[in-house]
């Protein structure tokens, strides 16, 4: 393999389209060689040097690619990335991994057999909001965290036909879909819980899925709300953290995402800053009111995932994402579906 990784992606919807295609064009350690798309040639009016195929077994043959990007609907995820790391291949999923922890489990130890690499793409790890929050929590800015409280809230009251999103298939619902983000950064921040208390409901009119979901991850010292629906108008602040220091609040959604489905391409020196009306909120001092600071973002980075990528395959850099913490979001998940049938609290277990 030369110091190019040469790439192919399965899928061109918003995946394919938006998150990855954008990147592996724009770093200079890819080059984007061969995009699947089974009914059209979308990709050829923004990448016209890429060649086009419909059947992704010919990808998996082709002795020229080294990774492999499934940007396909969960459903598939299983069963592609199998077949990547047996040919050889390098893999880039998408998340969530895969719609169950077994699942996950036998694909890493493929992994780990075929000596081929899974990159998870947990690409909200880059988002400036989770970086500044990382940031103030390594500088102890709020002392002992006792409270974290996440939203990935939206206003989208109809359904869309034929989203598999909204089909009742293994992986589908919002849980699978925006809970997997805000899972892993409280995994990433905390580690995992010692139980959860889930509530999920279907709250869009003819919704088959989950559609809004509450989750309590309880710690020794702390605890953490992840919530996230599809029918709140009134948006309300990203994240809240109380720590035993001060309190913080953040607003608005970090910027890539709107940019990358506007066209742009992810370059320049402000590319993924945030606006200043969104700059959270840091309340300190015994004083009351509190003492309030405006707290620039950081900002974001998604090319910080491929960055990972390229440094793992020729820099025998680790992992940024490993494949253990996607699948432990799987499990949580998992507790979560569980919690919410039977009307407990799950203990999880903390070697599993």
């Amino acid at each position: 393999m030369s110091d190019t990784i040469h790439t192919g992606i399965i899928g061109f919807g918003l995946s394919g389209k938006v998150f990855h295609a954008p990147f592996i064009h724009t770093h200079p350690g890819f080059y984007l060689s061969v995009i699947v798309e089974r009914h059209h040639y979308q990709s050829k009016d923004i990448y016209p040097y890429v060649d086009v195929i419909q059947d992704y077994k010919y990808l998996l043959k082709d002795n020229s690619i080294d990774l492999i990007v499934v940007a396909t609907p969960n459903v598939f995820h299983y069963s592609m990335v199998r077949e990547c790391l047996e040919a050889g291949k390098h893999v880039v999923v998408e998340k969530p991994f895969v719609p169950t922890s077994s699942e996950a489990d036998e694909l890493i130890n493929i992994s780990r057999r075929t000596g081929k690499n899974i990159f998870v793409y947990q690409n909200r790890r880059w988002d400036g909001d989770f970086l500044t929050i990382k940031k103030l929590l390594e500088e102890g800015k709020l002392g002992d965290i006792k409270y974290y409280e996440a939203h990935f809230d939206r206003y989208s009251p109809d359904m869309k036909p034929g989203a598999w999103r909204d089909d009742v298939l293994p992986g589908g619902g919002i849980l699978f879909d925006l809970g997997s983000h805000l899972i892993d950064q409280a995994l990433c921040l905390f580690g995992l819980p010692e139980s959860i208390k889930a509530t999920l409901r279907s709250e869009r009119a003819g919704s088959p899925v989950d559609d809004h979901f509450n989750l309590e991850l309880y710690y020794t010292d702390k605890a953490a709300v992840l919530t996230a629906g599809m029918m709140i108008k009134n948006i309300g602040p990203r994240f809240n953290l109380d720590g035993s220091k001060g309190s913080f609040s953040k607003w608005g959604l970090d910027p890539q995402e709107a940019c990358l489905k506007a066209g742009n391409m992810p370059r320049g020196d402000e590319w993924g800053a945030d606006d200043q009306k969104n700059w959270g909120t840091l309340g300190t001092g015994e004083a009351v009111p509190q003492k309030s600071i405006r707290i620039p973002t950081q900002q974001g980075n998604y090319m910080g995932f491929y960055d990972n990528v390229y440094e793992v395959m020729f820099k025998n850099k680790p992992q940024a994402v490993l494949p253990r913490q996607a699948r432990d979001v799987i499990f949580i998940i998992e507790k979560a579906f569980e919690s919410n049938k039977t009307g407990r609290t799950i203990k999880i277990k903390q070697t599993l």
